[in-house]
């Protein structure tokens, strides 16, 4: 897959530094595998939220933060739309961001 916004998930690091190494090993799974449908994301990430809008959820560093992309599988594109901390989450509306 086609990772868009990589900064996003930098920018996020840089503040949490905590979370650099998850999102590393996110984005290296991410851009080695090749998604055609969501059963393929819950397959590998059995507690990913699949959500209306070709949307996911996934629970990053044992479910501390959290990313939301939007997935175009007829062209392998991840576009990050978030990334942030539950309580970020929880002020989003994670089907419109």
């Amino acid at each position: 897959m086609r990772v868009i916004a990589v900064r996003t998930l930098r920018e996020f690091w840089e503040k949490h530094a905590d979370a650099e190494q998850s999102l590393k090993s996110w984005y290296k799974e991410a851009t080695d595998t090749r998604w055609k449908e969501p059963n393929d994301i819950k397959r590998l990430y059995p507690s990913a939220d699949i959500l209306p809008g070709n949307r996911v959820v996934f629970n990053i560093k044992g479910n501390t933060y959290r990313v939301i992309v939007e997935i175009h599988y007829n062209t392998g594109i991840v576009y990050i739309r978030f990334a942030g901390t539950h309580a970020e989450y929880d002020k989003i509306n994670a089907e419109t961001i």
